[in-house]
């Protein structure tokens, strides 16, 4: 018999992690939790959380709790392409361009009229722990830091894992019924025969963090500073400057450098040579400076085969791993948990069959490889930046140099320099407005039932989100009223059940949706939106993006994308929205 017994073991206690033990408490599952270190990360890593893991975070509690120590927009909203942060010579202090992103800026209203949500700034290294706490304060005693997974096997009906706690070398059983990998790829993906395929040892990247106070020196609006000097050449091979809190803008009290080797670089592990590096960098040989970590990783865009091995789900960097350009890494993790825990819930808790779980590959698997590939691709535009400012690889530094004077000039040809490397620049929107990638992508295939509908144009450059109630994508945002209260669409999502919506004419539908949840034991709140409806559409807003007649409905999942709609009054509500149901579920 087990030492302990519980529906799902988590193995990761990461941002995935214990994302997946916050949801699946919420959703009345009980987990454990299980990680080999004994604290949160210790390393900055991820920071940007785009506004669909924020409106995730809203759902469950979190956000307020990031936003509280999270960088605001006027703090982030902004990156540039520089020369340095300081220095008196000709080509010191001199800036190439900067843009608007995240939301920030001219994005603002946009971004703001599509999600209920600003996007945050804030580094694992401080995420983390919040997201520990409210793990641990829904589950006490279920999120376990320096225990280890050391073996597991899979039978009929379970899964019996084997767990150490390592500070006393301790075993103890667990039985469970699903397990989610959550480690990163460094345990459960391998057992259970995963491989992770794409290219991998690309670059050694080199970060280091350090504290220093650049108030002088930076812009208080600016998240990431790309350096591109003549000795350095491209942004990568100069480095990247990223405040790191937890005081937000000019005044950050820590930073990170990311600097690029290559893998056979003997230089790349010479830490000594790092702070006059920086001091070099940044053109501040006086600075004050303490390094407090210096982390290698290795650059890769790899994807697992396989999402889901038996009762094994694998999810975050067990799945995938990016470049760090787009920020998707982490946000693409933390949906894959939302994703996965309602699935889970509704198995776990006998309102859906095993069936349900087959859709979590697909859809997610999907995502993982759009987002991989993206990725990839926003990482080696920077080469074409590189290129509009004139800098070709392998010129001598004399060259560079050169070339960043010819861009400076403040002469006719000077000018065209400027503006052909503004066109160019500007294609890095794919990397820093991708505001349709972060919040407009949709499944194909899965947990719900195509309508045969067209879908939106979708902006090859991922910059332009087109809201729609197609089957499959997110639920458009809108504001709504309802006792003077200000109340999103988003708000309307039982993250524990199905909600359908419809309008004051959809009687059949409320009525449909009442006789579904008692016949099928699950949450399907019914909610009329209009004139003497539940919520008012003052601004007019639903009107124009729901896309269903008046009659219709739309049905929406717990993780708040579409699941099925119904364009007209259907006569024969009841039986369709039973049999609905009864599908996504595997009933």
């Amino acid at each position: 018999m087990a030492d302990l017994d519980v529906p799902v073991l988590i193995v990761g206690g990461g941002g995935c992690g214990l994302s997946s033990s916050i949801f699946l408490s919420e959703l009345g599952v009980e987990s454990l939790l299980v990680e080999r270190h004994e604290g949160t990360s210790h390393l900055p890593k991820a920071h940007y959380l785009n506004q669909r893991t924020m409106e995730i975070f809203r759902q469950y509690g979190i956000a307020d709790s990031v936003y509280a120590v999270g960088a605001g927009l006027e703090k982030f909203g902004k990156v540039r392409w520089r020369t340095s942060l300081g220095g008196d010579g000709p080509l010191d202090a001199r800036t190439f361009y900067t843009m608007d992103g995240f939301g920030g800026g001219s994005l603002y209203d946009r971004y703001l009229s599509d999600s209920p949500c600003p996007s945050s700034n804030l580094p694992q290294l401080r995420l983390e722990p919040i997201l520990r706490r409210h793990a641990e304060d829904r589950a006490p005693g279920r999120v376990r830091f320096g225990h280890e997974l050391v073996a597991f096997a899979e039978d009929e009906t379970g899964i019996t894992a084997t767990i150490q706690e390592r500070a006393t070398g301790d075993t103890y059983e667990v039985r469970c019924q699903y397990l989610v990998g959550a480690d990163g790829g460094k345990t459960v993906g391998e057992k259970v025969g995963v491989t992770l395929n794409g290219p991998s040892g690309i670059l050694d990247m080199v970060s280091c963090h350090f504290k220093a106070d650049l108030s002088e020196y930076a812009d208080e609006t600016c998240l990431i500073t790309w350096f591109t000097n003549p000795d350095g050449a491209g942004s990568w091979g100069s480095g990247a400057l990223v405040p790191m809190g937890p005081t937000w803008g000019k005044h950050s009290e820590e930073w990170v450098v990311h600097f690029t080797f290559g893998p056979d670089d003997p230089e790349r592990f010479d830490e000594e040579a790092i702070v006059p590096r920086l001091k070099e960098l940044l053109r501040v040989p006086d600075l004050d400076l303490e390094v407090l970590k210096v982390s290698h990783w290795i650059l890769e865009g790899v994807l697992a085969d396989k999402y889901r091995v038996g009762r094994v789900f694998l999810a975050g960097d067990a799945a995938h791993r990016h470049p760090p350009t787009t920020g998707l890494g982490l946000n693409t993790a933390i949906q894959d948990a939302h994703n996965l825990a309602w699935k889970l819930a509704a198995v776990v808790k006998g309102q859906a069959s095993p069936a349900l779980l087959d859709s979590y590959e697909p859809e997610r698997q999907a995502i993982g490889a759009r987002n991989v590939d993206w990725a990839m691709f926003t990482f080696l535009n920077h080469l074409v930046i590189d290129a509009g400012l004139g800098l070709t690889p392998g010129q001598p530094a004399e060259a560079n140099r050169q070339a960043m004077e010819a861009f400076f000039a403040d002469t006719p040809m000077g000018a065209t320099r400027r503006a052909r490397a503004a066109e160019v620049i500007e294609t890095q929107r794919t990397e820093f407005q991708a505001h349709d990638l972060e919040i407009g992508f949709s499944y194909a295939d899965g947990a719900l039932i195509p309508d045969g509908s067209t879908p939106p144009p979708t902006d090859p450059m991922g910059s332009v989100y087109h809201p729609t109630t197609r089957p499959g994508h997110r639920l458009p945002h809108a504001w709504l009223e309802r006792g003077g209260e200000r109340v999103s669409t988003h708000d309307l999502v039982d993250k524990d059940g199905f909600v359908l919506i419809t309008d004051p004419s959809g009687t059949a539908w409320v009525n449909a949706a009442k006789a579904a949840a008692d016949k099928l034991g699950v949450t399907v709140r019914a909610v009329t939106i209009g004139d003497g409806g539940d919520y008012s559409d003052a601004e007019g807003t639903w009107a124009r993006l729901r896309e269903v007649a008046d009659g219709g409905a739309i049905l929406v999942r717990p993780d708040n994308h579409v699941a099925y709609r119904s364009i007209e009054a259907a006569a024969d509500a009841g039986d369709v929205l039973l049999k609905t149901i009864g599908t996504l579920l595997g009933r």
